[in-house]
């Protein structure tokens, strides 16, 4: 798979654009580009990367991310045999961030839309009212156009400037260290990870994905990611058992064996690791929700 810079069609003549998603399953490699984006998920799910923050997503996930944020949205492997009562649909908006300042410049607002910009540069979750309110907002984008579009676009970016309803995603000592190669190639190895985690991988069939050898493939993965492979895989794996604690019947160690996890205690130990709360505590945190 080729790196690119993802074009956004964004030019000087035209700095807001919707897409509508409507497909079998995102097919966007790991990418970033020189553009604002927020995306709303309002069918499917599967896992995201935001810099090196992993998470899940399912329907009503709401993020914006500044320009040269690299990210991926990967559905899970069910939605690539292209059944037919699985779809994945979003809605995103693509923005030059000048634009918005431009507009912005010497009104009240100019402190608070670029406190915005500057934590976009880590990804923001919306959430709460303001969710609601902008998947309210989204709604009305899409089947309009023109001013009133625009105008409903600037009335989002408002909301979002004046609200605490959001977490930032990337870690605050995530620092952008990839060139269109890397992103090509950790394309290719974000994918095979996301759809293979739950079984053992060998690290040299990981760094065969990367074209490295297994000690130079984990050098340049802590360079580009500033983690190590492990620690990222287990991310992911834990990312998964968290939403099958939350969403499932299985028991403890049903979700052990579904996340990767041949060993009850490994698995109870990085849960609480990464969590800070043994399984059964976040299982029972997220029913009281």
């Amino acid at each position: 798979m080729k790196a690119r810079l993802m074009d956004t069609g964004l030019h000087a003549s035209r700095q807001f654009r919707v897409k509508q998603v409507d497909e079998y399953f995102l097919n966007s490699p790991f990418h970033f580009h020189d553009t604002c984006e927020i995306v709303l998920i309002e069918e499917g799910y599967g896992k995201r990367i935001v810099g090196d923050h992993i998470a899940e997503f399912e329907q009503g996930d709401l993020v914006m991310m500044g320009p040269d944020l690299p990210h991926i949205w990967q559905n899970d492997s069910i939605y690539f045999q292209q059944r037919k009562h699985l779809r994945v649909k979003a809605t995103v908006l693509y923005f030059d961030p000048s634009m918005v300042m431009n507009l912005v410049a010497g009104t009240t607002a100019e402190r608070h839309v670029q406190q915005l910009f500057t934590s976009a540069a880590r990804g923001i979750s919306i959430q709460g009212d303001t969710h609601a309110c902008i998947v309210e907002k989204f709604s009305v984008i899409r089947s309009t156009d023109g001013l009133k579009r625009m105008a409903v676009f600037l009335e989002v970016i408002d909301l979002l400037a004046g609200s605490a309803d959001h977490h930032l995603l990337a870690s605050s000592n995530y620092s952008h260290a990839m060139t269109l190669k890397d992103t090509g190639r950790f394309s290719d190895v974000y994918q095979f990870l996301m759809m293979n985690f739950h079984r053992d991988i060998p690290l040299e069939e990981v760094a065969a994905v990367a074209k490295m050898s297994p000690t130079a493939f984990c050098r340049y993965f802590k360079a580009r990611t500033q983690k190590s492979f492990v620690s990222f895989l287990q991310e992911i794996r834990i990312s998964h058992a968290c939403k099958l604690l939350r969403n499932s019947e299985l028991s403890i160690l049903e979700t052990a064996l579904e996340s990767g996890y041949n060993n009850l205690v490994n698995f109870n130990k990085c849960f609480r690791n990464i969590t800070s709360q043994s399984p059964s505590m976040y299982r029972k945190a997220m029913r009281k929700k």
